[in-house]
C-alpha cells in the first residue's frame, strides 16, 4: 500500500513538472515571437525608408528568411545561452519563467514607446536577475556573462565603424556615376535585407532554443542526457515563432530606425544592411549572442556620419543609447521582482 502511494505521488509530481515545463516553453515561444515582432524594424526599416520596397513585401521576404536562418547556421548561440551563463542543474523552471517574462515585458514596453531596445539584452538581464534572486550571485558563470556583455557592448561600436567604412568605400567606388546608380542600390537591398533577416534568425532564434533546451534538460524531458543538444522540433518551433513575429512588424520602431536617426537613401540602406549582416553572421558563427537592434541602429549612425555627421539626429541616437544601457539592469530588476512574486505564491 505504501509503495502504491509512493508511486502515485511520484507520478503526480512528474505530471506537475511536465505541465510547468510546457507552460514555460510556451512562454519562451511567445518571447521568440515578441523578439521577431520587436526586431522586425532592424531588418526592414532601411529598405522601407529608402523606398526600395513596399512594407508588405519587405516583411514577407524578411519573415521567410527569418525562418530559414535558424535551420542553416547551427546552434552555437543556443549552446552559449543554454550552458554558458549558468549551469542548468543549478536553476529551476521558475527562474526561467521569471527571466523570459521580464524580457517579454521589456520588449512590449519599449515597443509601446517606439524605442529600438535589445531583446538580447532583455533576456540576458532577465536571466541574471532571476538567477541572483533565486540561487544567489555565485551561481552565475561570471566568465560567460562577462564574454556576452563585452560582445553586447562592443558590437554597436563595431556597427558604427563598419557602417562608416562601408559607405565611404562605396562612395569612393561609385564616384562619377550618374543618379541611375540608385536603381542598383534599390534592387541590391533585396539581397542585403535577406542576408540580414537570415543572420537575425540565425542569432536571435537560437537564444530561445537555448532557453527551451534548458527547460527540457532540467525537467527530464530531453532525449539527450549527455552533451547539450537542441532537438529539431525546438529549432523548427523557434524558427516559426520568430518569422511570424517578424511578419507582423513593430511599426513604431520601424519609424524610429528608418527615419529617426538619419534620412536614408538607397545607398545608405544598402550600406547599413550590408554592415549589419556581416557582423551578425560572424557573431552567430562564433556563438556570440549579439544584439541585432544595436548593430542595425549603430550601422545607420555610422553610415550617416560617413556622409554628413551633422545630419545624424544625435538626440534620437542618444535616447536609443540610453535605452541600451538601461535594458540589462531594468530587465534584471523586473525578473527578480517576478521571481519574488512567484516564490510568495508557491509558499
Amino acid at each position: 500500500m505504501t509503495k502504491k502511494i509512493h508511486n502515485l505521488f511520484c507520478n503526480a509530481l512528474m505530471t506537475t513538472v511536465m505541465i510547468i515545463a510546457i507552460i514555460v516553453i510556451v512562454i519562451a515561444v511567445l518571447f521568440d515571437f515578441s523578439n521577431g515582432f520587436h526586431d522586425a524594424a532592424n531588418i526592414v526599416a532601411t529598405i522601407i525608408s529608402s523606398r526600395s520596397m513596399s512594407p508588405e513585401t519587405a516583411l514577407i521576404i524578411a519573415s521567410i528568411c527569418e525562418f530559414a536562418g535558424p535551420l542553416l547556421f547551427g546552434t552555437a548561440v543556443a549552446a552559449m545561452i543554454g550552458k554558458g551563463l549558468v549551469e542548468p542543474s543549478d536553476i529551476n523552471v521558475w527562474i526561467i519563467l521569471a527571466a523570459i517574462s521580464a524580457a517579454i515585458i521589456w520588449n512590449l514596453m519599449t515597443w509601446w514607446l517606439g524605442l529600438p531596445s535589445s531583446s538580447s539584452h532583455a533576456l540576458i538581464g532577465g536571466i541574471a536577475g532571476a538567477v541572483i534572486a533565486g540561487t544567489g550571485f555565485t551561481k552565475l558563470k561570471i566568465a560567460g556573462f562577462s564574454k556576452v556583455i563585452l560582445v553586447l557592448i562592443t558590437s554597436p561600436i563595431l556597427g558604427l565603424v563598419v557602417g562608416f567604412v562601408v559607405l565611404k568605400l562605396i562612395l569612393y567606388l561609385c564616384r562619377g556615376q550618374s543618379p541611375k546608380i540608385n536603381n542598383f542600390f534599390k534592387k541590391s537591398q533585396l539581397v542585403t535585407a535577406s542576408a540580414m533577416a537570415l543572420s537575425h534568425g540565425a542569432n536571435d532564434a537560437q537564444k530561445t532554443m537555448g532557453i527551451i533546451t534548458i527547460v527540457l534538460t532540467m525537467s527530464g524531458l530531453s532525449e539527450n542526457t549527455g552533451q547539450f543538444h537542441v532537438p529539431l522540433w525546438v529549432v523548427l518551433t523557434c524558427a516559426t515563432a520568430i518569422s511570424l513575429g517578424t511578419a507582423t512588424g513593430g511599426w513604431s520602431i520601424i519609424k524610429t530606425v528608418g527615419s529617426g536617426i538619419y534620412k536614408l537613401r538607397p545607398v545608405h540602406g544598402f550600406s547599413a544592411q550590408l554592415s549589419s549582416a556581416l557582423i551578425i553572421f560572424l557573431s552567430a558563427h562564433f556563438g556570440f549572442p549579439v544584439s541585432t537592434t544595436h548593430i542595425a541602429s549603430s550601422s545607420i549612425m555610422g553610415v550617416g556620419s560617413a556622409e554628413r555627421i551633422k545630419a545624424v539626429k544625435w538626440h534620437k541616437a542618444g535616447e536609443i543609447v540610453m535605452t541600451w544601457f538601461l535594458t540589462i539592469p531594468a530587465s534584471g530588476v523586473v525578473a527578480a521582482l517576478i521571481y519574488g512574486m512567484i516564490s510568495v505564491l508557491r509558499i
